[in-house]
């Protein structure tokens, strides 16, 4: 968990560690409002960043599980930043701008591993990571595994089990979550403009 930089001497560390302000953002890939958050933040905070070197942003899994594709999409991005860790942004924000095609409705009569290969082909298409190293990263076996085990997961199942922990050990259930130096920050909005973005920065980013 993240501290204000004013608790900087509190982090106990072998060289004197920098002040931060740390923001972290706890996404859900087919939530419309954290789609809305992020578009935002791409298009018009993080060209910003440059101008608070002090301030590090963290991207968080928020997994949705009463929505079943929310896992498959935060698999993919897991997929994808092991294979590029550079593509995890954008294609992030590829999945929120291309979220609906992984709604319930729409995914109703897919199978999962069907639903793997559209989302490794859209990270191929979106930001060059080769949808078959993608795909072998999430696809389920179609046969047991040692001594019959048939709830052998994939090959980011661990990587999605440390993120839902993060997650459940702060108590976040909603997405989108913000959570400014260790504390969830309410203020924070989904809908906000740009100019909100800007006012709150320039208030507590100091």
């Amino acid at each position: 968990m993240a501290v204000a930089p004013k608790f900087t001497s509190h982090i106990l560390s072998a060289t004197p560690p920098q002040p931060t302000h740390t923001l972290e953002l706890y996404l859900d890939y087919v939530c419309p409002f954290s789609a809305k958050l992020l578009l935002t933040l791409h298009t018009h905070i993080l060209p910003l960043l440059p101008s608070y070197p002090t301030l590090r942003l963290i991207l968080r899994h928020q997994i949705q599980p009463w929505h079943p594709s929310s896992t498959l999409t935060h698999e993919a991005a897991l997929a994808v930043s092991r294979l590029s860790p550079t593509s995890l942004l954008p294609y992030s924000i590829a999945l929120m701008q291309h979220q609906r095609e992984y709604f319930d409705v729409v995914l109703a009569n897919e199978g999962r591993n069907d639903t793997y290969k559209r989302l490794a082909a859209l990270a191929e298409e979106t930001v060059g990571v080769s949808k078959e190293e993608v795909y072998e990263l999430l696809k389920i076996p179609e046969e047991a595994g040692e001594d019959g085990a048939l709830n052998v997961g994939n090959k980011v199942t661990d990587d999605l089990k440390v993120h839902i922990k993060a997650a459940r050990l702060v108590g976040v259930h909603v997405s989108p979550t913000v959570i400014f130096n260790g504390v969830v920050e309410n203020a924070i909005s989904s809908g906000w403009t740009k100019e909100q973005w800007a006012e709150w920065l320039g208030k507590n980013v100091v």
